[in-house]
Order: structure tokens, then C-alpha cells, then sequence
């Protein structure tokens, strides 16, 4: 999939994710539910956990279904270790690790989560996973867009914007784009409300927000800090631990294919509320400075910056990005060729297949 005209009708793909991210507003507040469990559709499928399937050598895997495998390996995040983008579950970065390396990788996933969110999906669903070999945490900036959320909510003391606070909520979800206009009510309709009295027009809250700075200040402290707790989980077991700050649009480019300079012109002419949640935090030095917090919070854990990895990928050039966050086909692939030749994961396990490994800049 690629960037499409801004103008023209969201194609299939896009229906069928906005869709599901829609259904992930009945989930209850109190439990890790993050999805519809067992959805059904041609581009994405869940399983009994609402956590998304991925495959290997034909077969599909997920953490409620991971059949006989005897060590499985994990890749945590957000919407984009989640695969929103993707055309269907083959093509996720789960997926595409799988193939490359020949070991099963399992999706624990969840749209919006922050890293303590997605450090309590692990401790929610450990028991089922059996022996662990890899876990790859691509995160990074649901943590820095949870910072600003914190605030917000925070500043709700005007009562008239109490409506406007909860649409809000209702809405935040990573990729989730700005309803449709509605459409024009019929003749019938527009006489019976000029008989009524008009409601009032709720005007959009102001999002008094801290500087950026120290906002990603924040959100990288707490990623650090929730990595040592992963380092110290998985301390008794044979497990690796890597944490990849995922990349993000503006801080992995400096110019611009045709197709993703098309689709962030019409981002831009209508945002989303999670864009919102990220103004101020694009500039490439803001981002430098984030990730060395995050590597220095987190030390001993390994942490990589896939913003400057990426570019080592043959096919950067191309449209890879279907928004600032999310990937489509060629672009997860590109991230799970870059992952596995960073962490020498194909020669691990296929060392006579010598494979020689992607030279990273």
C-alpha cells in the first residue's frame, strides 16, 4: 500500500482499520482488553485476547494460540509493532520477522499504550508464553503523546468543555483519523430543527500544553525506567531484551517521497487529535535528545534509534510511511530487514544459510 490522493474516497484498507479501531471503544477501562477480540476481516484478525495474529511457515500464531511452538519470541509496542497499515496479518513486522528469521513471533501489541501499559500486557499474559528467545520492544512515542494526554486532562476545570474532554477520549487512538462530514439531513429534517430551539455550538477546548522539552523529558524517563523493570523480569530466563524507538515520519526523513508529501499535506489540512498530542516534538534535534535520554535512563538495556537505522534499508527512497506513524507493506518489511541484521538475527538460528547482513550507516 501506498500514500494515496487526499482527495479521493479511503480506499478498502483503510476502512477496514478505522473500523476496528472505532470497535476498540467498547473495550472495558479496567481490564489489558485493547481490541475486539476475535475480529474478522480480510486485512486484520485478533484472537480470543484481541491480540493480532501473526505467521509463520504458513501457519498463523498469536499469544492465545501459540500452538506447539517451543520458544517464541515477542514484539511489543503500539499501533505500529501492532501493523496498522498493513494489508493484511502476512505483512505485519511480526510477520515479516517470522519469515526472516524462521522463529515464531508473537504480536503483543496494543494501540495507544505507553510503555508501563505495555510492560503490564507482559505481566497480564506471561503465563501463556511459555519460553521466550527474543523481545523486541518498538515503542516510544505513545509514551511521549500519553505526557501531553496527562495534561490535558489535567486542565479540564472549565465544565463546558466536559463533552468536548470526553469526545477526546473517546477518540484517542494512534492512526484513528477525523470523522467524515456528516451527511446534508433531508428537507424533513432541517424543518422539524428550525422549529426547535438551537443548541448551543460547542467550541473545540484549548490544549494548554508545557514545552516540549519537558514533555519528552518525562516520557523518557519513564521508558527508561520501564525497561530496567523488563531487564529485571526477564533476568532469570534466557531471554534478550532490545528497546527501538520507532520511527516517526518527521524525525526519520529530511525530504520527502511524492506520495508521503501528499498524504502530510492533507494531515496537516485536518488533523487528528493524537497529531495534537505531538506538537512541538518534530524538530530533529528535540528528537536526538529523546533518545539519548531514553538509551542513558534504560542503561543496561540495549537501545536503538530505527529514525537513523531506517535509512540503511534499499528502499528508503520509496513510499513507505501512510502517515507520520504507520507503515505500509514495503516499509514494515524494510523495518524487520533493518531489525534482524542489526540484532543478527538471521545468522543466529540460520548461520549455514550465510546470510550476509544489511550494512547499517
Amino acid at each position: 500500500m501506498t500514500a494515496t490522493d487526499p482527495n479521493r474516497a479511503p480506499s478498502p484498507l483503510q476502512q477496514d482499520y478505522q473500523r476496528f479501531l472505532l470497535l476498540g471503544s467498547r473495550r472495558a477501562p479496567h481490564t489489558v482488553h485493547v481490541h475486539e477480540t476475535d475480529y474478522r476481516s480480510g486485512t486484520i484478525n485478533t484472537d480470543a485476547l484481541g491480540l493480532r495474529y501473526s505467521h509463520c511457515a504458513g501457519k498463523r500464531f498469536s499469544v492465545a494460540e501459540r500452538g506447539s511452538a517451543a520458544r517464541i519470541n515477542l514484539l511489543v509496542g503500539g499501533s505500529t509493532a501492532l501493523g496498522i497499515g498493513a494489508s493484511s496479518d502476512e505483512h505485519t513486522v511480526a510477520s515479516h520477522l517470522s519469515m526472516l528469521t524462521g522463529e515464531v513471533w508473537l504480536s503483543l501489541a496494543g494501540c495507544g499504550l505507553n510503555a508501563s501499559q505495555e510492560l503490564l500486557m507482559f505481566l497480564t499474559h506471561q503465563h501463556r508464553l511459555g519460553q521466550i528467545g527474543h523481545v523486541v520492544v518498538l515503542s516510544g512515542v505513545n509514551s511521549l503523546a500519553h505526557e501531553a494526554l496527562s495534561e490535558v486532562l489535567g486542565n479540564q476545570h472549565d465544565p463546558q468543555h466536559a463533552k468536548a474532554y470526553q469526545r477526546f477520549l473517546n477518540s484517542f487512538s494512534e492512526g484513528l483519523q477525523p470523522a467524515a462530514p456528516p451527511r446534508r439531513p433531508s428537507l424533513w429534517r432541517r424543518i422539524s430543527q428550525a422549529l426547535v430551539a438551537p443548541t448551543p455550538v460547542e467550541t473545540p477546548a484549548t490544549w494548554p500544553l508545557s514545552s516540549p522539552e519537558k514533555r519528552m523529558a518525562r516520557a523518557a524517563d519513564l521508558i527508561g525506567r520501564t525497561l530496567r523493570q523488563w531487564d529485571r523480569l526477564l533476568a532469570d530466563s534466557h531471554a534478550t531484551l532490545t528497546f527501538i524507538l520507532q520511527p516517526l515520519l518527521p524525525w526519520c526523513r529530511d525530504s520527502l517521497p511524492a506520495g508521503e508529501q501528499a498524504m502530510l499535506d492533507a494531515l496537516e489540512r485536518q488533523p487528528a487529535n493524537f497529531d495534537r498530542l505531538l506538537d512541538g516534538v518534530f524538530d530533529s534535534q528535540l528528537h536526538s535528545a529523546f533518545f539519548r535520554r531514553i538509551k542513558s535512563q534504560a542503561d543496561p538495556v540495549p537501545c536503538y534509534d530505527m529514525n537513523s537505522m531506517l535509512s540503511s534499508s534499499p528502499v528508503f527512497g520509496a513510499d513507505l510511511f501512510i502517515d507520520r506513524l504507520h507503515l505500509n507493506d514495503l516499509g514494515n518489511n524494510a523495518l524487520a530487514k533493518v531489525i534482524t541484521a542489526k540484532l543478527g538475527l538471521a545468522q543466529e538460528k540460520h548461520a549455514q544459510r550465510k546470510v550476509s547482513p544489511v550494512k547499517l550507516v
